[in-house]
């Protein structure tokens, strides 16, 4: 905790949001504030005053024109709850400790009040014309939340000064307009009964994983402040909510519901779910700070984070540096999953130069061998796939081996013929990929795997030949194992856990002993966007009993979330363990407009209605952002070059994502859905949403052929384009030409 002077200066969560709107020079007043107050209170330029009869409340003067408001918690513990400027109302300032959390909460009555007025529908004017009979003249609406008594209310955990405003909503609007100001939780509670779950639902999955453990004392404020949902404002913490905006308060405020998570000790693999923007990641991150907090003291690194792709991983090393800086990072291995296979092999065989080609290469390369074959009868796609997810992915090393294998969910069904002419093939394509001197990233994968399995199997010899003497080392076993061999690492934590092969996981499992907190994974099988589908108990990765959901977005508005579901459709979902995976609960207490849908005549079109739309914001000083914070997805590399170009011609600096990021500062980002997979911004657009292109025409061509492979690739269609839209923040546009693509039918008019 931190102090100066012997003073501690707390700030409230939600009000951070409020500061995020202040003036920039008033933001810089308020650093300065800080270190004033937290030197001498007393000072007389801060004007420390008690704002009413009430001995809590006090003001102290910011600027000339701004004020803080504070709880006084105890003789030198305050908690800023508010900042305003010296002419607004302070009489219906409420506050108190809510009951079921054990947390302070602040509520501004004129402020909600106001916000709630400001969505009334406009009135229509009055007519001179005859009065109707009282039976054609509309039903009054009907209040929101006439279903539940005040007592439920409070149960749940609406703060009770709230409850009569409660008790006045009758539109969506109005619910929008309290929740913006509202405590959390309230919120959260007034959200969730809206939607239409159950009272006894909404206790147990929004109001029970928040609750205090103990019983709650409704006087000791200084109790409460040690809950979560408040930060002692060190210079970092204040700099961070004033420069960063809202993406930086993941590192200020971690919601309750995901501090269980992180801070719970596992008895051993567990998984943690959610949609886009519930903070997966952010609590993946905190996991791995809390577990190096754990850890003896040395020099190395013990825990393993570690994602599907470069970029991903680039971002999470980034952040992790930034939540607790060189020295937690000192502790860490992050490293995306192939660049650690790759390292494992390398490691085993240092003298091989082979080139490391991708999927789409690797297709390039069975087409190539089919065409010289002669060979028409097979599609290079579905040879990839089937040497890819059954014959690396199951280990399979012989033919009567690939006879025996499992296909499960490959779709087309294939005889044992058949199976010995793809045997055949494969054989004849590694034979052919040796020659050329490369390897692809499932061989990688599968060779690491195998390795880090005999690796696994040895140190399990050992210990076992250790218990067997009583605790003592057989020396001469250490040194034929060519070192005294450990697990390289104790605990391992996975980012975008759904987008792993089954080699990925088996080599994951080996490297670390089976224990507690051994893999801790996050990810959502919505945001599938490869073809790897695997079992975890199958590959001797247990969760069950040990998974656990998040449900509430902190990025995403409500208004973009119900689009983006609608995109995303009725598909069925695995949940990483044979079981169904579901969005139930999935929900948002951010509001906005709605996403923007731009028809175009054609490409060239699209393009320029995209520059026109970016101009246009940056003509509005009130829509101005920094053009980084602006983002630009298409379906193809071709297409991201070329609105690259046209925005350049508009004067619009565009950068290209690539595997490593951006390329480039302050511009907008352009790339392909797939690149922006782990990102977010304040605005997205979303080009070339056409028929052919998103899906692309290719998967329509599979639906007799094989259905089963078609229904597959349109869900990952389905779940890259739902990817994209739930990277926005703010806003959400939407431009296609021709066409619309049939995922947006439920959005058209």
């Amino acid at each position: 905790m931190t102090r100066t002077g012997g003073v501690t200066l707390r700030l409230l969560d939600k009000a951070d949001k409020e500061i995020l709107r202040l003036p920039r020079t008033v933001k810089g007043a308020l650093f300065d504030f800080q270190h004033k107050f937290k030197d001498n209170p007393r000072t007389p330029g801060l004007k420390l005053k008690q704002l009413r009869g009430d001995s809590r409340i006090w003001s102290a003067r910011i600027n000339d024109d701004y004020r803080a408001l504070l709880l006084r918690l105890a003789e030198d513990d305050w908690l800023i709850v508010s900042v305003k400027h010296r002419k607004e109302v302070y009489d219906r300032l409420a506050y108190g400790i809510n009951t079921v959390t054990g947390g302070i909460e602040y509520v501004d009555l004129q402020v909600v009040e106001d916000s709630i007025m400001r969505r009334l529908p406009p009135q229509q004017p009055t007519q001179p014309a005859t009065v109707p009979a009282a039976d054609e003249r509309p039903a009054a609406p009907q209040p929101l939340f006439a279903e539940w008594s005040d007592a439920q209310l409070t149960e749940l955990g609406v703060a009770e000064p709230l409850v009569p405003v409660v008790r006045t909503l009758t539109t969506e609007e109005q619910l929008l307009g309290l929740t913006e100001y509202a405590p959390q939780l309230t919120g959260e509670v007034l959200l969730a009964l809206y939607d239409g779950k159950p009272f006894e639902v909404v206790r147990d999955e929004v109001t029970a994983p928040l609750a205090a453990p103990e019983p709650v004392d409704t006087e000791d404020f200084r109790a409460a402040a040690e809950r979560p949902a408040t930060v002692t404002t060190s210079d970092d913490a204040l700099s961070e909510v004033l420069n960063a905006g809202d993406f930086g308060r993941w590192k200020v405020f971690l919601h309750p519901a995901q501090s269980k998570l992180v801070e719970r000790r596992y008895s051993g693999p567990a998984r943690v779910g959610g949609g886009p923007g519930t903070g997966k990641t952010i609590v993946a991150l905190h996991r791995v700070r809390h577990l190096v907090a754990q850890l003896p003291p040395g020099h190395n690194k013990p825990v393993l984070l570690t994602t599907y792709n470069k970029n991903l991983a680039a971002d999470l090393r980034s952040r992790l540096l930034e939540l607790g800086g060189e020295q937690l990072l000192s502790r860490v291995d992050v490293s995306h999953v192939d660049q650690l296979a790759l390292r494992v092999v390398r490691e085993a065989e240092p003298g091989s130069r082979k080139q490391t080609i991708d999927d789409s290469q690797a297709v390039r390369e069975w087409r190539a061998l089919l065409d010289e074959l002669g060979e028409t009868d097979w599609d290079a796609e579905f040879l990839h796939d089937e040497w890819t997810q059954v014959i690396l992915g199951q280990a399979v090393g012989t033919r009567t081996d690939y006879f025996r294998a499992r296909r499960a969910g490959r779709g087309r069904n294939i005889g044992r013929a058949e199976r010995a002419a793809v045997w055949q093939l494969a054989e004849r394509f590694t034979q052919r990929l040796d020659r050329l001197g490369r390897q692809t990233w499932d061989q990688v994968a599968e060779r690491a795997a195998r390795l880090e399995t005999g690796r696994e199997q040895r140190i399990q010899a050992i210990d076992r030949q250790r218990e067997e003497a009583g605790g003592l080392d057989n020396i001469h076993l250490q040194d034929g194992s060519a070192a005294w061999l450990r697990y390289r690492y104790r605990h391992i934590v996975v980012d975008e856990a759904q987008d792993l092969r089954p080699a990925h996981w088996k080599m994951l499992r080996s490297m670390a002993a089976r224990d507690t907190d051994d893999l801790f994974l996050v990810g959502d099988t919505h945001q599938r966007i490869y073809k790897n589908q695997v079992t975890l108990g199958s590959l001797g990765i247990n969760i069950r009993g040990r998974s656990a959901k998040l449900s509430l977005s902190y990025r995403t508005t409500r208004q973009i979330l119900r689009s983006a579901l609608e995109v995303l459709g009725q598909d069925a979902y695995d949940d990483l363990d044979g079981s169904a995976e579901t969005l139930a609960g999935y929900r948002s207490v951010l509001s906005g407009g709605a996403p923007g849908l731009h028809p175009c005549a054609d490409w060239v079109a699209e393009r320029e209605a995209i520059a026109a739309h970016v101009l246009a914001w940056d003509s509005r000083p009130d829509e101005r952002i920094a053009h980084e914070q602006i983002a630009v997805c298409v379906p193809t590399n071709q297409m991201a070059r070329e609105v690259q170009q046209t925005l350049a011609e508009h004067g619009v600096m565009a950068l290209e994502i690539g595997a490593d990021g951006a390329r480039g500062e302050g511009g907008i980002h352009v790339g392909t859905m797939f690149r922006f997979k782990g990102l977010e911004y304040q605005r997205m657009i979303i080009a070339g949403v056409s028929d052919g292109l998103v899906p692309r025409e290719q998967v329509g061509q599979a639906r007799s052929a094989d259905p089963v492979r078609h229904r597959r690739e349109l869900q990952r269609a389905r779940s890259l384009l739902f990817v994209a839209a739930t990277r926005a923040r703010d806003s959400l546009d939407v431009f296609w030409h021709g066409t619309p693509s049939p995922f947006l039918g439920p959005l058209l008019p």
